[in-house]
């Protein structure tokens, strides 16, 4: 981890992305460095591919990615993993909350073990970074982004848990961006159809095809949709806090 520099307007701005090794958040990483972001590429198990993805952006422009890892269930470590960030390139001026755990839980079937997971990852673990962040965000009139889920607002049958969680995230959203006015922006995204769930158990081919015909635009988006949405919200929308931005071509309007 580098020496931290001196905090002057000169210097890129730096975004803390969770989850930030794989899948869409490394899209994320990768449109912020592309936007001229310094980017910390927060993973927990995904140790050996957030390094690639550093080294993939390091190479590009040097001394611009750094990574942290850390488990975002063990809540004493959160702040230490902000504090961390934060000396990676002697400044934070961003944050999104992108590391998500995503599986059905029936009622019925819902147990601690699941409510501590889902919970933890989908709304804990966002609220006590984003309280950690806070001071470093003041001082470099930053903002936030979470990524939330359409479901917040529209429950998704057999996910109990987790709708709960992301609904609790959209309000946080808006909780914060009241809390850390006017220094700090707080807003968040919310998918759609973008990437299937690993392995994909919970969607068979029909349920992908009959959840395509259902959205407006007719065909499923990409991560960089999702990441040209986060660029927006922390860089190019300075009048803009305390929304949830669908991101879903359309889809919500339908459920």
């Amino acid at each position: 981890m580098r020496r931290p520099g001196i905090l002057t307007q000169m210097q890129p701005r730096s975004i803390l992305v969770t989850g930030g090794a794989r899948r869409i958040g490394a899209e994320i990483c990768r449109v912020l460095h592309g936007a001229g972001c310094n980017v910390v590429v927060h993973c927990n198990r995904s140790l050996a591919e957030a390094d690639q993805l550093a080294a993939e952006l390091n190479a590009e422009r040097a001394d611009s990615v750094d990574v942290v890892q850390g488990d975002l269930h063990d809540a004493g470590d959160l702040a230490a993993l902000v504090e961390r960030a934060a000396r990676c390139f002697g400044r934070l001026d961003g944050l999104v909350n992108n590391a998500s755990t995503f599986y059905p839980t029936g009622l019925g079937a819902i147990n601690e073990t699941s409510w501590d997971d889902l919970v933890g990852t989908n709304l804990k673990a966002p609220l006590f970074l984003a309280q950690a962040a806070a001071p470093h965000l003041v001082k470099t009139r930053g903002a936030i982004v979470n990524i939330v889920d359409i479901h917040a607002e529209r429950p998704l049958r057999n996910f109990v848990v987790y709708t709960v969680a992301k609904a609790g995230l959209a309000g946080l959203t808006r909780s914060l961006a009241l809390e850390l006015a006017p220094a700090v922006r707080v807003n968040g995204v919310s998918p759609g159809a973008i990437l299937w769930p690993e392995g994909g158990e919970q969607y068979s081919k029909e349920e992908r095809g009959r959840i395509v015909r259902q959205t407006p635009l007719q065909r499923e988006g990409t991560p960089g949709d999702i990441a040209g949405a986060v660029k927006y919200l922390l860089l190019d929308a300075p009048y803009v806090t305390g929304q949830v931005i669908s991101v879903d071509g359309g889809r919500e309007i339908t459920l």
